[in-house]
């Protein structure tokens, strides 16, 4: 998927106002995603996504971090400055994206590497095969 594609999809889907925005919150979103995959599972991911969103999921960070859908989020508003409901609606903007964006196995891999109840982000149902149920 192109560049302009994937945040056409993300300003739609967010209800930004300009692409500059919706790559903004792409690349926190993504960063926030690398740290808590892993650098395999990032650069797995960054090799199906256009630059400059790419360089986001590639950052070294050095061994994943667990953590659970509500730390996710805080960590998303974190990096875009906004509230915690408003980083569920970004997340879920851009997650669901990366999930048209890349193949479908991909996204079953890192679905399994997450909290079942990150699934809906990824534009999924949540359950025994949307992730892990002890939030790793």
């Amino acid at each position: 998927m192109r560049l302009h594609e994937f945040l056409t999809l993300v300003r739609d889907r967010g209800e930004y106002h300009s692409d500059d925005e919706a790559e903004q919150v792409s690349a926190a979103v993504l960063w926030v995603l690398a740290s808590r995959v892993g650098p395999r599972e990032a650069a797995s991911l960054a090799a199906d996504l256009p630059a400059p969103l790419d360089e986001a999921l590639l950052l070294e960070r050095g061994r994943p971090e667990t953590f659970g859908r509500a730390e996710f989020l805080r960590r998303v508003a974190q990096q875009t400055g906004a509230r915690p409901r408003t980083a569920e609606w970004d997340a879920g903007a851009v997650l669901a994206t990366l999930g048209e964006a890349v193949p479908g196995e991909r996204v079953d891999h890192i679905l399994a590497r997450l909290p079942a109840d990150c699934a809906d982000l990824f534009g999924r149902r949540g359950g025994p095969e949307g992730g892990t149920h002890d939030g790793r």
